[in-house]
């Protein structure tokens, strides 16, 4: 399991007081939203190379931890 709170920050001066990614300007949603549109850890990784596996693995524990609702594609991509 990941410690997403490594990872994730809330700074109510960047990107609206969303949920990003340390040391970016990458929200949470973001990666949700390019990973339930079938992108691949390894697609994201490409277009963003300022991320990396674990980065991305830890919006997902974010987002579970934050009772969002993950649709079964994203489960399966966490476990690939």
């Amino acid at each position: 399991m990941i410690d997403y709170k490594q990872y994730i920050t809330l700074n109510s001066d960047r990107r609206f007081g969303k949920p990003i990614i340390i040391r970016t300007r990458i929200t949470v949603f973001d990666v949700l939203n390019w990973l339930a549109n079938g992108m691949t850890i390894n697609e994201i990784i490409e277009d963003f190379p300022e991320l990396n596996e674990t980065q991305i693995k830890a919006c997902l524990f974010y987002a579970a931890d934050n009772k969002l609702n993950i649709i079964f594609k994203l489960n399966r991509e966490i476990n690939s």
